[in-house]
């Protein structure tokens, strides 16, 4: 099955108001740039997010974030973004913060079709407790607080159960793909991809180089082209644009 899509805002061009959309990418590692991109030229409002983080201020969902376009984000930490954090403290954005290797661990699940799991972390905080702000007023008081989560005791310890996570879309970047929708990613670009990918309704895949059917190592694919609904090649000046979140630079010293 031929998944190549000829552009990326053809590959997002159905993406309506308020959909939830899982997000691969780590900081601005691996961010499906471009995509990113054809999704605010659209237009779209009232987006739901999912991604380890918003980007940063300019750049990867701080794009959507500056515009207006986003209602909700799940994510692990608020990062280098500045906008991101003044909205949420604004009571402009609704923002769900989970730890880390449970939002991978949810994403994972909702692609394997696992409704919900038990897992340690979170137990005795506000995670398993309920009560962390996901929504404050313009006054700073807090107008949506996350629920409390079921607990359960497993061989003597606790556990708090954590649903799993599907969204209506998936973005994703990736350093090789076909057009059959077999994906292989790069090293620290795969971070959340492959999680992101498993748990969309439709996927849609940006890559930086697409070779024929039968190319691919079929040991080193990383997302299944089942996962894989829409494929978009990327120009070479597209597939450059790798940003680096804060750069330093050692200065060379003579001897």
């Amino acid at each position: 099955m031929n998944k190549l899509v000829a552009t990326a805002a053809q590959a997002v061009a159905d993406l309506p108001d308020g959909a939830s959309i899982a997000v691969g990418g780590f900081g601005l590692c691996g961010v499906p740039q471009t995509l990113i991109r054809a999704v605010h030229d659209t237009g779209v409002s009232g987006l739901r997010l999912v991604s380890n983080n918003c980007g940063t201020d300019g750049r990867g969902l701080g794009i959507l974030l500056e515009a207006g376009r986003v209602a909700r984000v799940v994510a692990s930490y608020v990062g280098e973004n500045k906008e991101f954090a003044r909205q949420y403290l604004a009571g402009e954005l609704e923002v769900e913060l989970i730890p880390q290797g449970t939002l991978a661990e949810r994403l994972r699940a909702g692609g394997a079709g696992i409704p919900a799991f038990y897992t340690p972390a979170g137990v005795g905080t506000q995670i398993a407790d309920g009560g962390l702000p996901w929504r404050y007023r313009a006054d700073g008081s807090v107008a949506v607080a996350s629920p409390a989560r079921e607990t359960r005791e497993f061989q003597g310890r606790d556990y708090v159960l954590e649903q799993a996570i599907t969204c209506d879309f998936a973005l994703v970047h990736a350093a090789l793909g076909d057009r059959h929708g077999n994906l292989v990613l790069r090293r620290s670009a795969a971070n959340f991809n492959a999680l992101a990918a498993t748990a969309g309704r439709v996927t849609v895949a940006e890559v930086e180089q697409l070779v024929e059917p039968g190319e691919l190592d079929p040991d080193r694919i990383h997302v299944p082209g089942v996962y894989v609904q829409r494929v978009v090649e990327l120009t070479a000046d597209q597939a450059a644009d790798k940003p680096i979140e804060r750069r330093t630079i050692l200065e060379r010293t003579t001897r």
